[in-house]
């Protein structure tokens, strides 16, 4: 769950339990750990489809043996607990849902992210592949996607660190080269040789 910054080993849950500082049981090193206070909570009951008692009660379209808690805000139909969804405050069914998202009828629902630190690193090892004369321009976009990257905040897609850095030190790395070869030939044509 938890590792080591300096030598990668995992920590154990008594880590955790131990907020504040605490050492690396195999290296030593002092770690700083601040944990979020649900993780220690204990997990709250999911909520459970209620059976049907009379028939005088609604059931869901979905699980005819349920009864229905809401109707859907889309299509009426009946839902019980398990099939309603909360999106934004209005209940809806799973297929209308997905129905929205296809149609794009839901711009506050994200299906997917972009990954910035990918993008850093094609722009700053694409251009070296096939000429190196796009490097002048693409080294300094790949400087400002990769910091733009390591300042993104947090997201459920993985993403690494260590693609923004090896992007930011290509880059620089192109940016250095060019600058010796603009200074080098400043001062070729100024001795006029």
């Amino acid at each position: 769950m938890l590792w080591c910054t300096a030598c990668q080993a995992s920590l154990g849950w008594e880590s955790l339990a131990a907020e504040g500082q605490t050492r690396c049981s195999r290296c030593g090193a002092t770690l700083e750990i601040s944990v979020f206070p649900a993780l220690f909570r204990p997990m709250a009951a999911g909520r459970v489809g209620e059976a049907i008692q009379s028939d005088q009660e609604s059931a869901c379209f979905y699980h005819p043996r349920r009864q229905a808690v809401v109707p859907c805000e889309s299509c009426g139909r009946f839902l019980c607990s398990l099939c309603d969804v909360d999106f934004n405050g209005r209940h809806v069914c799973a297929p209308c849902l997905e129905s929205a998202r296809g149609q794009g009828a839901l711009p506050n629902l994200e299906t997917r992210r972009t990954r910035h630190d990918l993008i850093a690193m094609a722009v700053a090892i694409y251009p070296i592949v096939p000429f190196v004369f796009p490097t002048l321009f693409t080294a300094p976009v790949a400087l400002y996607l990769a910091a733009r990257a390591l300042r993104a905040p947090g997201s459920l897609v993985h993403r690494t660190k260590v693609r923004c850095i090896l992007a930011m030190l290509l880059a620089t790395a192109q940016i250095v080269i060019w600058a010796l070869i603009i200074n080098l030939i400043v001062t070729e044509t100024r001795t006029g040789g």
